[in-house]
């Protein structure tokens, strides 16, 4: 190998040092590159100290609110030193004239995502923040509105960036349009379950948590609402999706409305029992009602214990009364409580009992010309 071989291969390299990736060199590449590792270093220091302290902060104060802001915006933050590296290495590089508007699009959309990812996040414990308002409109409206606005979000960062890239927005959305249109005819039903939706949010017919009874579809609680359908957990554990539509029409019962919680019954006793008897189980069962605190008082809600009617084996007492808890457990416990409490009152003080059903044969005479009643003998003993 020769002087000249050994300068043509030098040629060569400074040929491909110089020229290297679509007429950058090598060096100013290398140089890049390590802008951009640089600030990924940064964003690790920064990432520990800076943020990590920021978020100890939050975490010392006893409003939770500012915790999860800062939850929320970490991760935009910590992608603002890659747009810082990526920008400043396309600076540093003596790109053509192509490359350098690609570069200039591409730093543009990074700094518009991080923005409007930043807004997105935000919307959560900002959400979470505006207790008050949703008192006045609601939870689950407050979770539709916001829902609406991070969709907004998501579209108007979308048009952002496509306007960066040079892409008209408004042919597009026209176009959009006519295709909306076509859609709408063939999503009749969507549209008329997500007013339901909105009807029933904005009349606050049930919210979610609470039980409700839709005849004959569903009885259970309300889990979520929806733009389309309520999702109902039945007592089984069951989840049903029902369309807004059918919800916002029909004859829905909240249960966890109720103000007090019905008890009603009919107890039957025996024909036997004295006028004296019915009226000391009477008024024994109203004092109880009066005096155990676990009944609403008659002055708030109806209540009555009468001698209703005469059954065909029983004298019947209408029991009807409410208790002042409407949690099911609870009423459950009462209500049995009463059921002995009436026992003893019936057996123990009153001195009657419970009737059943039954049938008293009469026998007057035995007519003379029937058959004798044969009575088997008696055997002898050995």
């Amino acid at each position: 190998m020769g002087d000249e071989d050994i300068q043509k291969l030098w040629t060569e390299v400074k040929d491909v040092w110089e020229h290297g990736f679509m007429g950058v060199d090598v060096g100013s590449l290398v140089v890049a590159i390590l802008i951009l590792f640089g600030f990924l270093l940064i964003r690790g220091i920064f990432s520990k100290y800076v943020l990590g302290r920021l978020r100890s902060w939050a975490e010392k104060s006893d409003n939770k609110v500012d915790d999860r802001v800062v939850d929320a915006l970490i991760p935009p933050i910590r992608f603002i030193p890659i747009v810082l590296g990526l920008f400043f290495a396309g600076q540093y590089l003596d790109l053509n004239e192509g490359l350098e508007l690609f570069f200039g699009r591409l730093t543009r959309s990074l700094i518009a995502f991080t923005i409007f990812w930043g807004l997105h996040r935000a919307l959560e414990p900002i959400g979470q923040m505006s207790k008050k308002l949703g008192d006045l409109l609601s939870p689950t409206m407050m979770n539709w509105i916001f829902k609406v606005v991070k969709v907004l979000v998501i579209f108007i960062g979308a048009a952002v960036i496509l306007e960066v890239w040079g892409i008209a927005v408004g042919p597009l959305l026209a176009g959009l349009g006519l295709f909306g249109a076509a859609v709408a005819l063939g999503a009749q039903d969507l549209f008329k379950n997500l007013i339901g939706g909105i009807t029933i949010i904005a009349e606050k017919r049930f919210t979610p948590g609470e039980w409700i009874k839709f005849d004959g579809v569903v009885e259970g609680t309300v889990e979520d609402i929806g733009f389309r359908s309520t999702k109902v957990r039945r007592f089984d554990k069951a989840p049903v999706h029902v369309p807004n539509a059918n919800l916002s029409d029909a004859v829905v019962t909240n249960f966890s409305r109720m103000t007090h919680r019905r008890i009603k019954w009919k107890i039957g006793v025996t024909y036997d029992t004295s006028v004296d008897q019915l009226k000391i189980i009477r008024d024994e069962i109203m004092n109880e009602l009066e005096s155990n605190d676990a009944f609403a008082k008659k002055e708030e809600v109806s209540t009555f214990v009468r001698v209703d009617s005469f059954n065909d084996s029983s004298i019947d007492f209408l029991i009807y009364c409410f208790t002042k808890t409407t949690n099911w457990g609870e009423w459950l416990e009462i209500k049995e409580a009463f059921a002995m409490k009436i026992k003893e009152i019936v057996e123990d003080k009153a001195g009657s009992g419970f009737a059943f059903p039954s049938q008293s044969i009469y026998l007057e005479s035995v007519p003379g010309d029937a058959a004798e009643i044969f009575v088997p003998p008696q055997k002898k003993a050995s």
